[in-house]
């Protein structure tokens, strides 16, 4: 095996709620399933039913599963529709910004507990002209966000898709904080329809912070998703991909996120087959 694949495969991680599991023992044994011992964990149910996910990090320890980073989404978002999303998304609506602030408190504290140096989220569709009042408006939020993190050394990485890469370059320009980055899919790149992949990679290059490793096809209808399917299968030109990554000098984790389907630890176990056969 050379150097750069055992780099890459020391590097891949899963996902935790990508394996829908209902307890701490049932999510290890799925993570051992996968081939995979290092873990995205979504911090949500931790802090939402702490009778349930308190033993988490306990758990994971006995089983020899590191967690690499954190995630956490946000009050009344609705995937149904682009548009659905789009107006219920992350941080933008003011409907819920109190609430989402008070969890995202709330987060950043049990992420410390938990030793994490990285969460990601959707921040929600953000507007890209700065001649709209909303794009101040959701820089300060933002802005806010990335200072409660900060405060406790911790970086927030940014889902990727919702924007173009330049409009999303915008807003990290303009929010100017060092722990904020960017978390980049290629798959929600081409599920959003607002890019092509190698560019918006390069572009977003001195923002990553982590990559998901997940696949998708293209809509044929404009103004609707695309499909998400198994790593290999979709749009996604994973040769390029990796070959981009490696002259990027990206040294993160590669995390497997598979959000359709009913067997997800073997397409899990596929996505890395493919990371094992092209690096």
């Amino acid at each position: 095996m050379n150097q750069v694949k055992t780099a890459l495969i020391e590097r891949l991680a899963v996902c935790s709620w990508s394996l829908q599991a209902a307890s701490p023992g049932e999510l290890a044994g799925k993570i051992l399933a996968t081939g995979v011992r290092q873990v995205q964990l979504a911090l949500d149910p931790l802090r939402e039913a702490p009778e349930i996910w308190g033993q988490t990090a306990a758990v994971f320890s006995q089983n020899e599963i590191a967690i690499v980073s954190g995630m956490f989404g946000c009050v009344g978002e609705d995937y149904t529709t682009l548009e659905t999303i789009r107006q219920t998304g992350g941080i933008a609506p003011d409907a819920t910004w109190p609430q989402n602030l008070k969890n995202i408190q709330a987060t950043a504290a049990l992420a410390a507990s938990l030793g994490l140096k990285l969460v990601t989220f959707h921040a929600g569709f953000l507007p890209h002209d700065r001649r709209d009042p909303d794009f101040h408006k959701l820089a300060e939020r933002l802005g806010a966000v990335a200072d409660i993190f900060a405060e406790r050394k911790i970086k927030l990485g940014l889902e990727t898709g919702q924007e173009s890469a330049e409009e999303l370059a915008a807003i990290l320009r303009a929010v100017n904080r060092p722990n904020l980055g960017v978390n980049f899919d290629p798959a929600n790149v081409i599920l959003y329809g607002r890019d092509d992949v190698p560019g918006a990679l390069r572009l977003l290059t001195p923002w990553i912070c982590q990559v998901h490793l997940k696949d998708a096809r293209r809509t044929k209808t404009p103004g609707t998703w695309g499909e998400e399917v198994v790593v290999g299968t979709g749009d996604v030109d994973w040769r390029a991909f990796f070959a981009a990554l490696k002259t990027a000098g990206y040294a993160g984790h590669v995390v497997i996120e598979r959000e359709a389907g009913t067997s997800r630890v073997a397409d899990i176990r596929a996505a890395k087959a493919v990371v094992e056969q092209l690096t």
